[in-house]
């Protein structure tokens, strides 16, 4: 990774809001980053000498003057996010004003590769600033240095990926689910919405919270992992490790529908997507599975809400994201606790690459302004 200028403060703030604005005049940044017009005009020569930014056209006032238009540079670099999914891997490189530079998908297996995908579309010289890694697993740091997800869970996948990722550049793991809660607010249904829970529901289960637009990491790292819940808790039965997970999950979904499907119906779907497809259509068997599973999801809902209170609850996941949940949903949690709007995931299966790429424009940024230590 191609080292960061070292930056006056002035710079580092004007550099920031340049990032955050995609593109400005010298007046706009002036009053974006509460610095005085002398002192902006300073930071984006300074900006302009090292290709940290760009004279990007004129734009025209009211008054009929043109201001000058600054862009970031092309030693602003880019980024890197990276989400291992359980099936399928998304990776999408951004600059620093959330472009989209390049994006790459395939199986998990084939991890590595879609990683080295996307990096070979990055322009040529484009400095790499960050890396963030989405995985289905805690992402607290078990010793101090060390990269890799807390548990086994991700472990594997995440060593086998590793390798493709160029040395020297900052790698950042996140929990999946946190960053597709952070797409929801952003880009989604929780756009406007300080406080609320991403739920997801697919092959696992996880919760994302939110509180005061930001995302609740917890102690360990842990908040919101809802598999850890204590399932079944009845009297004679013990608790298993992550059983609710297993009980929630879509292949347990998919197993209880094919001990209730009907010979007279033909084949069992084999997919979640098929099952709701046939509920949506008519089927009285697939009908049954899925408002079975619309109340245990709200059941798990309603224990979010005794705890949280969010106010917002978005259903999303591989099975969490149907609408066609929503109405089993609303009414097992307005059944078992108070008032609580329930919606649809808008982001959809993208919601994790997109929020991980949003950490890694964050990250980015910080990479290239924390060595400014220098007095203007």
């Amino acid at each position: 990774m191609a080292g960061a200028p070292r930056l006056t403060e002035s710079a580092s703030a004007v550099f920031t809001v340049l990032a955050q604005a995609g593109t400005a005049t010298r007046p706009q940044l002036a009053s974006l980053a509460r610095l005085s017009k002398p002192t902006v005009s300073s930071a984006v020569a300074e900006l302009e000498g090292v290709h940290l930014a760009a004279h990007s056209g004129t734009s025209s006032g009211g008054t009929g003057r043109s201001a000058a238009v600054y862009r970031l540079g092309p030693a602003a670099g880019a980024v890197l996010a990276v989400d291992l999914g359980p099936a399928v891997t998304r990776v999408r490189a951004c600059a620093l004003d959330g472009t989209l530079l390049a994006e790459a998908t395939g199986p998990r297996e084939e991890a590595a590769d879609v990683v080295r995908d996307a990096l070979s579309a990055l322009p040529v010289g484009a400095p790499l600033r960050a890396i963030v890694v989405a995985v289905g697993d805690v992402t607290a740091r078990a010793e101090e240095g060390t990269v890799r997800p807390a548990t086994a869970k991700a472990g594997p996948v995440f060593d086998a990926v590793a390798v493709a990722l160029p040395p020297g550049v900052p790698v950042h793991l996140e929990n999946n689910v946190n960053c597709a809660a952070l797409a929801e607010l952003h880009e989604g249904a929780a756009r406007g919405r300080h406080t609320f829970g991403y739920l997801r529901i697919g092959v696992g289960i996880g919760l994302g919270i939110v509180v005061g637009g930001q995302v609740l990491a917890g102690a360990n790292g842990a908040a919101g992992e809802v598999a850890r819940l204590p399932y079944p808790w009845d009297d004679g039965q013990e608790p298993r490790h992550e059983a609710l997970e297993d009980y929630i999950g879509s292949r347990s979904l998919l197993r209880r529908a094919a001990e209730a499907w009907p010979a007279s119906d033909g084949a069992c779907p084999r997919t979640a997507e098929r099952l709701f497809a046939l509920a949506g259509q008519g089927s009285a068997a697939a009908r049954a599975v899925v408002d079975r599973h619309a109340v245990d999801v709200g059941r798990l809902a309603a224990a979010v809400t005794a705890v949280l209170d969010p106010g917002l609850l978005v259903l999303g996941g591989s099975t969490g994201a149907f609408p066609q949940l929503l109405p089993g949903v609303r009414a097992e949690l307005e059944r078992l606790s108070w008032p609580t709007e329930v919606v649809s995931s808008q982001v959809g299966e993208l919601g994790t690459v997109v929020g991980a790429a949003r950490l890694a424009v964050a990250r980015g940024v910080q990479t290239v302004t924390e060595v400014a230590r220098t007095k203007d």
